[in-house]
């Protein structure tokens, strides 16, 4: 499976002159000024945009406050004004000396498709059916070659979530109920965004199959034993074995796992059972922080400190463009409420996965 990982030296609008010890650091990641800061909050930024960016937001990718963004197309747009829209953006960062931006969108197949008659033209619960995992990378690719067009370059799928239980909210957004079969339609799938060159995200870290409510709408408690949590871990292990360059951690709860908060806001998820435990060494990427399952008991600014501290690489904002989040993600640093290393860490990993985008 394709994979772009690591820290990529670049140039970027510096206010600070490296010590030696940080001649290795991307610019975007170096220095400790009130700019700095910012400029290193910024990197782990992805917001809404609808269709066609706002000014704001033009001027936002410019100035390097967002890693990118996540595209909602509306009713009724057209395809090559998207694609204006999105090479605005990419022009503008590359004016600002920025990276290119990640660009994703949730195009799994299904109930979940944003560009509602483009590939996947079958759902994963369709394939898993199927069980083919030549199918599986033929969806994958065909919708990595629509994406690009597009000028989207990651896809927020394959979900690796297993289908565990009746009602399960994913029922039809699951390659199935065998962990197995789910690990090889999804990374299949995967490796056909990949072959294309689409960034694959595996979601929703460490599964919500056994969830029977929707955490866009509201908290979940998954009620299950530790022995049945760790059989639904098994895809996401395959996928880190295999490479996956981007994971994404749910919003569901774990008491079976210690875990009370959002899994996303959870040290113990993301850098404990993720990193430690899996050996992740990628991108981690946050489920929106404003759906029900966070705002209920956290405000944008308290979610994005939180999700920061748990180890997350990537903060989602799936609503609005949260130019909020930035100023609480920069303060939290300042304040040494997020430990500076660590957000240098998540920097260098997001300004790796930035320098193999194509702009």
């Amino acid at each position: 499976m394709a994979c772009v990982l690591g820290a990529a030296v670049g140039a970027g609008a510096g206010d600070d002159e490296p010590s030696p010890a940080e001649a290795a650091i991307p610019a975007e990641c170096s220095g400790s000024s009130p700019a700095a800061v910012r400029r290193m909050a910024g990197q782990r930024l992805i917001v809404r945009s609808d269709g066609t960016p706002d000014k704001r937001l033009v001027q936002r990718a410019r100035d390097g406050e967002i890693a990118g963004v996540i595209v909602f197309p509306s009713l009724g747009d057209d395809e090559t004004d998207i694609t204006d829209g999105l090479k605005r953006l990419q022009r503008a960062a590359a004016a600002g000396r920025q990276r290119p931006l990640i660009v994703a969108t949730d195009q799994e197949g299904g109930e979940v498709k944003r560009f509602a008659l483009a590939p996947p033209q079958r759902s994963p619960f369709q394939l898993g059916d199927i069980g083919d995992t030549g199918d599986s990378r033929l969806e994958g690719a065909a919708t990595a070659s629509f994406l690009s067009r597009v000028g989207i370059n990651t896809d927020l799928a394959p979900v690796l979530d297993v289908d565990a239980v009746p009602g399960s909210v994913m029922h039809y957004r699951a390659f199935g109920s065998d962990p197995k079969r789910v690990s090889a339609l999804g990374l299949a799938f995967a490796d056909g965004l990949a072959k294309e060159g689409v960034l694959a995200t595996a979601k929703h870290f460490p599964g919500i199959g056994r969830s029977t409510l929707n955490t866009d709408l509201s908290p979940s408690e998954i009620d299950a034993s530790r022995a049945e949590l760790m059989r639904d871990l098994l895809p996401f292990r395959d996928a880190v074995t295999e490479g996956i360059p981007l994971v994404m951690v749910g919003l569901a709860t774990y008491p079976a796992l210690k875990v009370r908060e959002p899994a996303a806001l959870e040290p113990r998820v993301v850098d404990g059972l993720l990193r430690e435990r899996l050996g992740f060494e990628g991108a981690v990427i946050t489920d929106d922080l404003e759906a029900g399952a966070v705002s209920t008991s956290y405000s944008a600014q308290e979610a994005t400190v939180a999700a920061a501290k748990a180890g997350d690489d990537l903060l989602l904002f799936a609503q609005d463009s949260a130019p909020e989040a930035l100023e609480a993600l920069a303060r939290g640093i300042t304040t040494a409420r997020i430990d500076i290393a660590a957000a240098r860490e998540s920097c260098i990993r997001v300004v790796g996965l930035r320098e193999g985008l194509k702009g």
